[in-house]
Parts: structure tokens; C-alpha cells; sequence
């Protein structure tokens, strides 16, 4: 069993910045791509960026290219998004998830495992 834990959630205003986190239990980026997801009040979950396990290639949403970058440490077992140019829009639960990427990486089945989610709120 993979388990994977969310940090770095906060308050941040409009413009700010946020890196979050995900650490993942034993080796699991060595064979699983991570992707993070949100989910926004009343809204569905939905992908935001992606990064492979076996070349390090990324994928964005359309409103994360620009803004977010995505990146991960092996030696740590940990995943990060940096956020930047935060907006109200932004505001969600974000998740991390370990599965595979691909061009259709925004799809929730690609991932077997998820984590609990780490709350992001922008807001003056």
C-alpha cells in the first residue's frame, strides 16, 4: 500500500505564492507518475498537472500552464507545484495522486492512489 501526503496549504492573497508538497511512502516515484488534482466548493475534482515517473515529462491544465510548475526530488520521495499569480479562482482542495501520465493524464482512473488533500484558500 503507496501513501502519499499533501502539505504546504494555506491563505495566501491575490498575486502570492504557495508550494505544496507530496510525499510519498518508500520509493513509490521510482514507479508511479504523481499528479496533483483540486477540487473547488461545488465543483468537480479535476486535474491540474502531471509529472512521468520514467522521464520526467509534464503536463498542465490550460490554467496552470504559466503559473504553476511541477517538480519532484527522488531522494525524497516528494512531489512539489509551485503555485504562483494565485487568484480567488484558485481556491480549493488539492490533491496528489500516484498512477500514470499520459495524454490523457487528467482522468481520475489512471491513479491508484490518493492522498487526503491540503487546502488552498486565496483570499484578501
Amino acid at each position: 500500500q503507496w501513501q502519499l501526503v499533501e502539505s504546504g496549504g494555506g491563505l495566501v492573497q491575490p498575486g502570492g505564492s504557495l508550494r505544496l508538497s507530496c510525499a510519498a511512502s518508500r520509493r513509490a516515484l521510482d514507479y508511479y507518475s504523481i499528479a496533483w488534482f483540486r477540487q473547488a466548493p461545488g465543483k468537480e475534482r479535476e486535474g491540474v498537472s502531471c509529472i512521468s515517473a520514467n522521464d520526467d515529462s509534464t503536463f498542465y491544465a490550460d490554467f496552470a500552464e504559466g503559473r504553476f510548475t511541477i517538480s519532484r526530488d527522488k531522494a525524497k520521495n516528494t512531489v512539489y507545484l509551485q503555485m504562483n499569480s494565485l487568484n480567488s479562482e484558485d481556491t480549493a482542495v488539492y490533491y496528489c495522486a500516484a498512477g500514470l501520465c499520459g495524454s490523457t493524464w487528467y482522468r481520475e482512473r489512471r491513479y491508484d492512489y490518493w492522498g487526503q488533500g491540503t487546502q488552498v484558500t486565496v483570499s484578501s
